[in-house]
């Protein structure tokens, strides 16, 4: 069983999920990819979702808590990454940006290695199912501009803006 719980951020509603005390779901509850996303974590555990409360869920409420109240940089979790290999290796590279800091996908591919991999590694991004923890916000376009995600363009630079990013020599998201 795949114990799930809603939690309200400040910025909208998000599902966390664990799988034997794992956090395998961080995920903003109205986004595009949300049928497809629960679908592969279901089929890859072998479970369903079931409503409920964990000791990761609450350790996770917790320390989500603390990071939207500026007491929290890091998170410390742990996790079950549900994705390929090089899903879950783009996920890892995510984790390495520090809080208050983007990078392009560009530079993300550079530190994968894989310098012509943008759109894949684009799309492992957006695969991402442990917002937040797995800090897929912190990637920007080469020209500093906001792209794509799952929370929102605006949910997104909110997200910077709390982190403390300066956003003077980026591109206005309107």
């Amino acid at each position: 069983m795949i114990t799930i719980k809603s939690y309200q951020s400040p910025f909208g509603e998000i599902i966390l999920g664990s799988y034997k005390e794992q956090l395998c779901l961080c995920d903003w509850k109205y986004r595009k990819m949300r049928t497809s996303i629960d679908s592969r974590i279901k089929k890859s555990l072998k479970s369903e979702f079931q409503p409920g409360d964990s000791q990761t869920i609450n350790t996770a409420t917790l320390q989500l808590d603390e990071y939207f109240q500026n007491k929290r940089v890091s998170f410390d979790l742990p996790l079950k990454m549900i994705g390929t290999d090089f899903q879950i290796d783009i996920w890892k590279k995510l984790m390495e940006i520090p809080y208050g800091e983007t990078i392009s996908y560009l530079e993300l591919a550079e530190k994968a290695k894989n310098p012509k991999a943008i759109r894949a590694i684009a799309s492992a991004n957006g695969a991402n199912s442990i917002a937040l923890i797995i800090p897929c916000h912190r990637i920007i376009g080469s020209d500093g501009s906001m792209v794509g995600y799952a929370g929102g363009l605006k949910v997104k630079k909110e997200l910077l803006k709390l982190e403390g990013v300066n956003f003077d020599h980026q591109m206005s998201l309107f």
